[in-house]
Order: C-alpha cells, then structure tokens, then sequence
C-alpha cells in the first residue's frame, strides 16, 4: 500500500511538470524553504527640503494615481501643507506602485497613518494615532573644555542628543547668551524626561531641573508649575528665569559680526552711517525666534532690508529681524507671537554681503542698542507666596539629582517608568 502511495505522489509530480512545460522547476527537497521574490517594496526615509507629500509618494514609487489618492485621503485628518523637513517616514508598496501603508510622524506624539480599507482595495483609510511610549527619567552632566568646546559637543560626549542641548540653552536663555558668554571650564547637570516609544528613536520631554557653571556664575533652573499657572523655571529662592527679552534672537552659535553703532563703515555702500542693531552671523535657513511675546506689525520685503518682520512688545518695544530668507508659517500682519517662537529664517536677502540676521530693537520709537537693553531687562514673576512651600519640596529633590549628577559626571539614565 506504502509503494502505491509512493507510485502516485510520483505521477502527480510527473504530470504537473509535464503541464508546465521541460522548463518547470523541480520541486523543493524536503526541509528546504521556498525562495518567494518579493512583492512589495518597504522603505523609510526623512522628508527632504521643499518636498511636498504628494512630490515625495510619486519619488518612492507610488503610482501618480495612488498618490494622489493619499494625500486626499489625508486632508481630512492632517493639513499635507504641514509636512516637515527632516521628519521620519514610512512607505511599503507594491511593485507596481500600489499601497500597501503609509506613516509619517508628524511629532513625538503623533503619527499619520494611511492603509487600504481593505487588501487589493483603492479606498484608503487615514488617520493620526498616538504613538506608544514609556516614560523614564534621564540625568546628564558635562564641560565644555577644548575636546569639547561648544554645548552641542559636550552635550554629545555626555550621550545626549541636539534636541536636548536646544532645549536646555532655552532654560537659560535670559541669563546667558551662547553666542558669545560660553567659556572652557563651564560645566552643567541637567535631570530631564525622556519617551522610549516604539520602534521609534526616543525622544526628550521637559527639563525638569538644570545648574549651569558659567564664567563664575552658579545658575540653577527648577521646573515649578504653580497652582493655576503655567511651568516655568526658577531659581532656589523662586525667583523666575524667563526675562522679558531672550537674549538673542538666534537659537545657537551665531556670532556678533557688528554691533550697535551711531557711525560705521557701511559694508557695500562704503559711506559712514548709522548701524541701528546688531549683525549675527549665522548659516542660511537658521532659525530666528521673538525675542518677547508680541503681536506682528509687518512681514515685508524691500530692496535694502530684504525680508523683514517687526514685532511689537509691551513697554513700548519694537523689535526687528532682517534680510531673512523665508518667514515661518503664520507669520502675517496681525499675528499673535509667543517669547521663543520662530518668525523666519537667516538669510542674505536685500542689501547684504552674505547669510547673516540684522536685529534691531526700538523703545517708544527711539533705536536702542539691544545688547544693552537685554542685559536691563527684569526677571518675570516669582513663585506665589502661597506656592513656596510645594515649591520647596520640588527644588530640594531637584537640587540633591543635580549634585549627585555634577559630581559623577556619568550617571547613565534610569529607567523609571510610567507608561503612557
């Protein structure tokens, strides 16, 4: 009986080999896996520069039909004008440029998602669905020295990414200006949030306390929310860190290439005049934030200033940012800005030698010079009276994080976590 089994396994193979003509393969030894080519496509990428959603789908393959079925598919959850430059995203297709999924993280917290309603379907379903994370609690503390000059290499040798450094030169923005007051042998200590998210890069959330050796200078930072109010830092007496101005309006490493001047030596015109601000000089398309929070009286573009936002501020201040080679999105006459938002980018537009940001600051219409006007400003509102005790109790465990950090220099991240 084995042998007839045996016999009629062998005259099925024979036959179906015989219906697909002598080229038919034979069939896989026992134990062996079938190599399959693959029907799809997966690939993941960031939104390159000026790239659009719909320009980005056609590039990876997606067929001009199926990609503008996404990116209509997608006005109804999320804005496609929205896309940003540098954000991680994921494609997976078919061969012959159908879709099989779609994401794009719009931030941290979010991602977009585009699939078939169902397989070998062409009506999609979007959506923007949380991303999954796990909260933990990091510590990290550095010096800036000549292997490491600059925060963003400190920050680095410490194992902490850009986004932290940015993050931690904002706490101390109205007290130090990293452009031009960094020194070797300044050291900081930072505790802060980081979101362990999956099969996604982990990202940072807030500093919840900082300490900066600056030139002499002892700074502490704690995040304090008092009741009814919104977080802020302060000091360990409560006084607040944020200043009415930041004290300048590049995020980063730019540095002074003219300052404020009743006469100079104008650069292309060769005639001595007045230099009503002060030049930073920073690369094309660097970020250029307000100074203070404030409403915009103009976004323009001339021949001498190029493209040009003034914002205005209580107390009768104007501030102004020159020869900017793009403005940010909303940034129209009219428009409500907060302390540290971006208005544009650096450029070289108008009448200008190369990439750089004229800023310039008037008080009740009169110019002023703005590195003196920044170094006047007054600090904003401590903590309530009746918050100090909460408060109290916040900066001592922040202070005694910080002290171990400051001391070992290397304490690894912890993992505490509470998941989200």
């Amino acid at each position: 009986m084995t042998q007839l089994r045996i016999l009629g396994l062998a005259l099925v193979t024979f036959v179906f080999a015989a219906a697909c003509g002598s080229d038919a393969p034979p069939p896989a030894p026992p134990g062996h896996d079938i190599v399959l080519e693959p029907d799809s496509a997966l690939i993941r990428g960031e939104v390159a520069p000026s790239a659009t959603l719909d320009t980005m789908l056609r590039e990876y393959g997606l067929a001009d039909r199926v990609a503008g079925a996404v990116v209509d598919a997608s006005r109804g959850v999320f804005d496609p004008r929205r896309l940003r430059a540098a954000q991680p995203f994921l494609l997976e297709r078919t061969l012959e440029g159908d879709l099989r999924q779609f994401e794009y993280e719009i931030d941290a917290d979010s991602v977009l998602r585009v699939t078939p309603v169902a397989p070998g379907r062409e009506d999609l379903h979007a959506e923007v669905a949380p991303i999954p994370k796990t909260l933990e609690h990091g510590v990290a503390a550095a010096t800036i020295d000549n292997a490491t000059p600059s925060l963003f290499q400190a920050m680095d040798a410490a194992g902490e990414g850009a986004e932290l450094t940015i993050a931690l030169a904002q706490v101390f923005a109205g007290e130090i200006d990293f452009n031009t007051e960094i020194r070797p042998g300044d050291r900081f200590a930072l505790t802060f949030e980081r979101f362990v998210r999956e099969e996604r890069p982990a990202s940072y959330g807030a500093i919840t306390a900082a300490e900066f050796h600056n030139d002499g200078r002892e700074i502490r930072a704690i995040r304090f929310t008092p009741p009814g109010g919104e977080p802020g830092y302060f000091d360990e007496q409560g006084r607040s860190l944020r200043r009415f101005f930041l004290r300048s309006p590049l995020k980063f490493e730019p540095r002074i290439t003219s300052r404020y001047s009743t006469r100079r030596l104008h650069p292309l015109l060769k005639t001595a005049r007045a230099h009503r601000g002060v030049d930073y000089g920073a690369p094309t398309g660097a970020p250029v934030v307000s100074v203070a929070t404030g409403t915009v009286v103009s976004a323009t573009v001339d021949n001498v200033n190029g493209r040009m936002v003034r914002i205005r501020h209580a107390s009768g201040y104007v501030s102004s940012y020159l020869h900017l080679s793009a403005f940010a999105q909303g940034i129209r006459r009219g428009a409500r800005v907060d302390q540290g938002q971006t208005v544009g980018r650096v450029g070289s537009t108008g009448l200008a030698t190369g990439p750089h940001l004229h800023y310039g600051l008037q008080k009740n219409g009169v110019w002023v010079d703005p590195l003196r006007e920044h170094r006047n400003m007054p600090p904003g509102d401590p903590v309530p009276a009746d918050a100090m005790e909460a408060f109290r109790s916040v900066s001592a465990r922040a202070l005694e994080a910080l002290e171990s950090a400051m001391n070992s220099r290397q304490i690894p991240a912890s993992s505490a976590a509470a998941a989200e």
